[in-house]
């Protein structure tokens, strides 16, 4: 029986599973410099674009389950950089909003991108190259959303 499917050099998952661990591995020392994790960047580039949003909404965006969001979103909670609200309009909703030190994160956070593009330029990769995986990835997500 030949499983040439099988064989890992031919697995796409592999090679986003990889690039994304490596991608996250390399954000490290800057979120630790701000005392986050990558996913609370994640929820806090969706509060600052638009503060005050429903957790179901933040949920929606960065593609996760909001059992999941809900711990971490306490733990940022806990930590000063966002506060959780009922809704006025609807009981159900948790409204996340930043806190001071939720907006202050925004301006350490602003030299992030640049210093990956930096570490991308040392190690080879053009911006063309980046930009260029970015349609696809948007694609691949979207089929597999469905």
């Amino acid at each position: 029986m030949n499983n040439d499917n099988l064989r890992l050099d031919r697995q796409v998952c592999f090679r986003l599973y990889t690039a994304a661990r490596l991608l996250i591995q390399v954000y490290q020392p800057w979120l630790a410099q701000l005392g986050i994790t990558y996913t609370q960047y994640l929820v806090l580039m969706v509060l600052w674009e638009q503060d005050g949003l429903p957790l179901n909404a933040i949920s929606r965006r960065l593609f996760l389950e909001s059992n999941t969001l809900t711990p971490l979103v306490k733990r940022m909670e806990a930590m000063k950089m966002v506060t959780r609200k009922k809704s006025k309009d609807d009981a159900r909703q948790t409204i996340i909003t930043l806190t001071e030190h939720g907006r202050a994160l925004q301006q350490q956070a602003s030299v992030i991108p640049d210093c990956m593009a930096d570490v991308l330029h040392e190690r080879g990769m053009t911006d063309e190259e980046f930009a260029a995986i970015i349609p696809t990835l948007d694609h691949l997500i979207e089929a597999l959303n469905e």
